[in-house]
């Protein structure tokens, strides 16, 4: 067995540990009922959101390759990010949709250098949009918890923010290092990725555009998530969803599951508890919002397949060994720079 696989195997037994703890201390026959009485119009208008969130998403990568110089259409990073999304939702990969992303990107005629940062600096913004759109509906939110809840909430807010200067800071100062250290490929990497976070971060326009992106992606995956609650007959408001579905997806995007699976489910079940939703309620909110995703990217799937039989696009495993095989490239052809450094 290869490390690949040993990985992903891993991966099968955290997603189906996890679900089966869940699951288990749930009553199956109240939620079978939930589901069976369901507001399907609802969900359906869920699914809209979700289509309108690859365009967000495709905008956010554009605010960012906009920033650091090496810009593609819209539409054209919209048609990487859904598919990008189609490989994180819906096949058991040892890696996500990024090298994909990057790959095809790449492709398109940008600096490799250009497509990684690009990539790594649209999920910074995305964080730094969670941290934003949470601290501002904070003090609306606060109020619904109990004092014990309200330190909790507010040191994890606390930790998140601090956490995140910190390291949009070290981001910014990589450059810095020793210039000895210029010989291996993964500093000089580091220097280019610390030039493109300056143009995106300490630029006022830029940062705002790429900013406003980021907090109407988890605004908008809230909204999607409210849906789905009150086609279910879940019991919360948009605000709470606004709160703690960033969260739930910040710790969802580790990779020690499948696509999320388990930890999704674990993540909102204790997330959602504070506004007093019942563990059946959350997970079978979770799981719908995991299948509806799904249903969603796989359209993607066939873009994929047909560019592949015309020989333009390659599985993710294929992307990223693409990608390492780019890099050693161009670390003999350039002992200084990576392609795209500026």
């Amino acid at each position: 067995m290869t490390r690949k696989h040993l990985l992903i195997a891993l991966k099968v037994v955290v997603s189906i540990g996890l679900m089966s703890i869940l699951i288990g201390g749930i009553d199956l026959g109240a939620e079978k009922d939930r589901i069976l009485t369901a507001d399907y119009s609802l969900m359906l208008a869920a699914a809209v959101v979700l289509i309108v969130q690859m365009g967000v998403g495709g905008a956010r990568w554009w605010a960012v390759m906009r920033a650091i110089e090496t810009p593609l259409p819209w539409l054209e990073l919209t048609r990487l990010f859904w598919i990008g999304g189609f490989f994180s939702q819906a096949l058991p990969s040892s890696v996500g949709g990024d090298p994909i992303r990057i790959y095809m990107a790449y492709k398109d005629g940008l600096p490799l250098g250009k497509a990684i940062n690009g990539v790594m600096l649209e999920r910074v913004v995305t964080i730094v949009g969670l941290v934003v759109l949470v601290a501002a509906v904070q003090p609306a939110f606060l109020p619904k918890l109990d004092d014990h809840a309200q330190m909790l909430t507010l040191w994890g807010l606390f930790m998140l923010t601090a956490g995140t200067i910190a390291g949009l800071v070290v981001l910014m100062m990589l450059d810095r290092l020793p210039e000895v250290l210029t010989r291996f490929r993964i500093v000089r990497g580091m220097h280019a990725l610390a030039g493109d976070t300056r143009k995106l971060f300490l630029h006022p326009g830029h940062a705002l555009l790429g900013l406003v992106f980021g907090v109407l992606t988890h605004v908008n995956i809230s909204f999607c998530v409210y849906l789905l609650a009150q086609g279910l007959a879940v019991d919360v408001t948009w605000l709470d969803c606004m709160v703690l579905m960033p969260p739930v997806i910040l710790v969802t995007t580790l990779p020690i599951s499948i696509a999320g699976w388990g930890v999704r489910e674990g993540a909102m079940t204790v997330a959602f508890a504070l506004v007093g939703v019942s563990q059946g309620g959350a997970v079978v909110l979770s799981l719908s919002m995991g299948l509806l995703a799904i249903f969603i990217t796989l359209p993607a799937g066939i873009v994929w397949l047909l560019g592949r039989k015309k020989g333009e696009a390659i599985s993710a495993a294929e992307a990223e060994a693409a990608v390492e095989q780019e890099l050693d490239h161009a670390a003999e052809e350039a002992p200084k720079n990576l392609p795209g450094n500026t």
